[in-house]
């Protein structure tokens, strides 16, 4: 048994003996990889069950949760009252650590929302970015020309403040604002003045906030009894402004599509895949009519059954979102559907009926959100086509000039550094579509041999690289280039050959003295202008690995070096080093110093220490 072997054992039997003491309550865990980073994030009626189920010799997984399980070396818990409080709690931490095997949610766009401000005299317009500082916001809405539509009517019908000033009815009174042109063409009635009252101003806001909440009915209402009572008043210039108001809001509604005739708040919720592709769907109806639209891609596997993905969706929308509808209709089941509704009753504070519909005019509604799910699905499949017709010049140019049989999307680059055998390190960087993807940058420490030998050290980091590629089924590149000559190349073609992927790529060695480009099993390198657009493709890929290359192994030899000479001196820490090397310059300058100098600086115990390190035995360390 090797080293690699006895420590997945180990991990196994420290894993065996937590899961046993876990509590068979509900709750939330966590599961870690070697490198202590949070994998994955689930919630559980029994905790201890739920974490013991993955664990099961016989239990039947797909690749997914058979690679998760692979890289499990830690796992955590919190214990909650409830599954609801899991729920929640769940929805935070992946929302925080966003971990590589949940299923996550990915808008394809950043839409506008409509933001009412919390503030004495609020505002009402569009933004993009949602602040939680008690603002009230409407949305996400998809059609910018409805949006401004909409805003458009909201000023019409009533007088809001364009301004941003920060009103009070301290600041107001002392006189501190002016009215500016929106109050003499009566588009505002000048708070800043005092010229409204603070309960008539937000009774204008509440107004408003019905209408973005889709309940323009109930506005109708009241401003027909506002109209009515006027007229009766003889009061017939505040009648007509609520007439004009009413007509506004009138024309607004005629233009929303009736889908019902019920005046339930509901919202309309479809899932569509085509095979690892799904798309989420939301439509939002009130009054009978749809408001808003809504889709979602979901960052997801086969595995996943429509069941579990209805249930991220209906989580992850409503933490979001801070009105909840009457009810919910679905394309499918979803899972959890008891743990749901009770969890949305809390927020609504009222029943939250959760269905999906199978004959009627609900299922209608359903079939139209599905075609609409559908329709994305093919939207993003065009787009997708789209950007692989508009590749770069650079990579046809690599396709034609190394004769692949397919652009090469994906380039993966390897370089070494070292300074004579000492901390070795390995960079791989990618460019994808002839673009840096610097989120997939990784570095290596070289473990298997100490000294200098660059093709063991290739060996070694493509060995590891791409045995990880296949353990964790991740993107296999269409170029690999290695950064140097015929022995690089080759052994790096050993290590891919023992791992059987030697014919699932193209594997380049790119030399530097002369720009040569190497291809595995031929003798002459392959020619290529050095003015030509694959050229330079290769060596902005290969300069971009030798800079991180070069920069991780600074910082190793730098962290090395400064642990050596300073930190191992008694009393002395990290911080304190730090201050020594800015102020005095390097090592050489706090070793040349005097015990006065010395003291004047990091007080006199430490300067003793740092005196009596370097000149105690009358010979300089």
């Amino acid at each position: 048994m090797n080293d690699d072997e006895q420590q997945r054992n180990d991990y196994r039997q420290i894993l065996a003996d937590k899961i046993a003491d876990l509590p068979a309550k509900p709750g939330v865990y966590q599961y870690f990889n070697a490198d202590s980073e949070v994998i994955y994030v689930g919630k559980a009626k029994s905790l201890r069950s739920r974490v013991r189920s993955y664990f099961h010799s016989g239990r039947i997984v797909d690749a997914k949760t058979k690679v998760l399980v692979s890289k499990i070396r830690d796992v955590q818990v919190i214990v909650t009252d409830s599954e609801v409080e899991a729920l929640i709690l769940e929805n935070n931490l992946i929302k925080r650590f966003q971990p590589r095997y949940n299923i996550l949610l990915k808008d394809d766009k950043s839409y506008p929302f409509i933001r009412i401000t919390n503030e004495e005299f609020p505002r009402v317009f569009s933004t993009r970015k949602v602040m939680r500082d008690g603002s009230r916001y409407y949305g996400p809405y998809t059609d910018g020309k409805y949006l401004h539509y909409l805003l458009k009517t909201i000023y019409a019908m009533f007088p809001l403040r364009s301004c941003d000033l920060p009103l009070t009815e301290q600041s107001i009174v002392a006189g501190k604002f002016k009215v500016c042109l929106d109050y003499y063409i009566k588009k505002c009635e000048g708070p800043c003045e005092g010229y409204v009252s603070r309960e008539r101003y937000n009774s204008y806001i509440e107004q408003c906030a019905e209408i973005l909440g889709g309940r323009a009915r109930y506005v109708e209402k009241l401003l027909e009894a506002e109209m009515t009572s006027q007229a009766d008043a003889m009061n017939f210039e505040e009648a007509a402004v609520a007439r004009n108001r009413l007509s506004a809001l009138r024309e607004y509604s005629s233009k929303q599509k009736i889908l019902t005739v019920d005046d339930i708040e509901r919202d309309v919720i479809a899932v569509a895949r085509e095979d690892e592709d799904v798309c989420a769907v939301i439509f939002n109806v009130r009054d009978g009519k749809m408001i808003g639209k809504r889709h979602f891609y979901l960052k997801t596997s086969l595995a996943a059954d429509n069941a579990e993905l209805m249930r991220r969706v209906i989580e992850t929308y409503y933490f979001d979102n801070d009105f909840t509808p009457e009810e919910i209709i679905i394309s499918c089941e979803a899972d959890n559907t008891p743990i749901l509704r009770e969890w949305l009753r809390l927020r609504k504070k009222s029943a939250v009926n959760i269905e999906s519909p199978k004959i009627g005019d609900k299922k209608k509604l359903v079939d139209m959100a599905v075609t609409n799910a559908e329709f994305q699905l093919r939207e993003l499949a065009i787009a997708r086509s789209r950007r692989e017709q508009s590749l770069p010049r650079g990579v046809l140019s690599l396709e034609r000039d190394l004769r692949m049989s397919r652009p090469p999307r994906r380039i993966e680059c390897f370089d070494n550094s070292h300074l004579q055998g000492s901390d070795y390190v390995s960079s791989l960087v990618v460019f994808i579509d002839g673009r840096p993807a610097k989120s997939e940058y990784r570095k290596f420490k070289i473990k298997t041999f100490a000294g200098n030998d660059d093709f063991e050290a290739m060996r070694e980091v493509i060995h590891r690289r791409y045995s990880r590629v296949l353990e964790e089924k991740l993107p296999i590149p269409d170029l690999i280039i290695i950064d140097g000559g015929k022995g690089q190349l080759s052994a790096a073609m050993g290590a891919l050959t023992d791992l059987g992927m030697n014919e699932k790529s193209t594997v380049i060695g790119l030399a530097k003295r002369l720009e040569e480009v190497f291809l595995p099993n031929e003798s002459e390198p392959v020619l290529m202008p050095r003015t030509s657009t694959s050229l330079r493709l290769l060596q902005s890929a290969r300069d971009e690995a030798h800079r991180f290359a070069v920069t991780y192994h600074r910082q190793l030899r730098d962290k090395r070096v400064f642990h050596t000479e300073l930190t191992d001196i008694p009393g002395i820490g990290e911080k304190t080093a730090q201050k020594l090397l800015v102020k005095f310059g390097s090592v050489e300058g706090v070793r040349r110093a005097s015990e006065e100098e010395l003291a004047l600086f990091a007080g006199k115990k430490t300067s003793l220490r740092l005196y009596e390190y370097f000149h105690d035995t009358g010979e300089e360390k």
